[in-house]
């Protein structure tokens, strides 16, 4: 069985990761770090802003269910990619979106996809596209946040629901179950 692997960038990785763990062909998610400068950062550290990392999620997918560039479609269309560093109140060089493409193959659907999404936009879009660095876990808690402490978090109750409605509403051939 062959996998794909994609790392995408789109604010809070709790809320990205609740979208893709609902995607058929999407077989695991991970939270984590990337793109910056100090090895093996804390959660803390990365949220101070001072490290480079994005907050960031590292897809493992079949690409015979789901393509990268269905994933980069439902990623440009379950977030801003148009605000730099930031995603609603979150602020900050960690929050921004980010492609980390792992080929060159990747790094030509990642063109394509901005170009896709530029259509969807009434604003320039601002996602970069980055050279993949090395990729940090974030810690224990953060994985799978949304299935369970996430269901309490008032900040996860206003921001991902939204997100989950319009992956519901333009991608539902998409979601596992179907």
């Amino acid at each position: 069985m062959t996998r794909e692997t994609a790392i995408f960038a789109g604010g809070c990785f709790w809320c990205t990761e609740a979208v893709f763990q609902s995607l058929s062909g999407v077989e695991t998610v991970e939270s984590g770090y990337i793109g910056g400068a100090v090895p093996n950062p804390t959660y803390k550290q990365v949220c101070g802003g001072e490290t480079g990392h994005a907050e960031a999620i590292r897809i493992t997918f079949d690409p015979m269910v789901i393509s990268y560039a269905d994933l980069l479609d439902v990623h440009f269309a379950t977030h801003d990619p148009t605000t730099l560093n930031r995603q609603g109140n979150d602020i900050g060089t960690q929050y921004r979106s980010a492609l980390f493409p792992l080929d060159a193959a990747q790094s030509d659907a990642a063109r394509e996809g901005i170009r896709r999404a530029s259509a969807d936009w009434p604003a320039t879009i601002v996602t970069t596209i980055e050279p993949a660095s090395t990729w940090y876990p974030a810690e224990d808690y953060h994985q799978s946040y949304w299935d369970g402490e996430g269901q309490r978090n008032p900040y996860c109750m206003a921001v991902i629901p939204p997100k989950l409605a319009k992956l519901r509403k333009n991608f539902g051939d998409r979601l596992r179950d179907q």
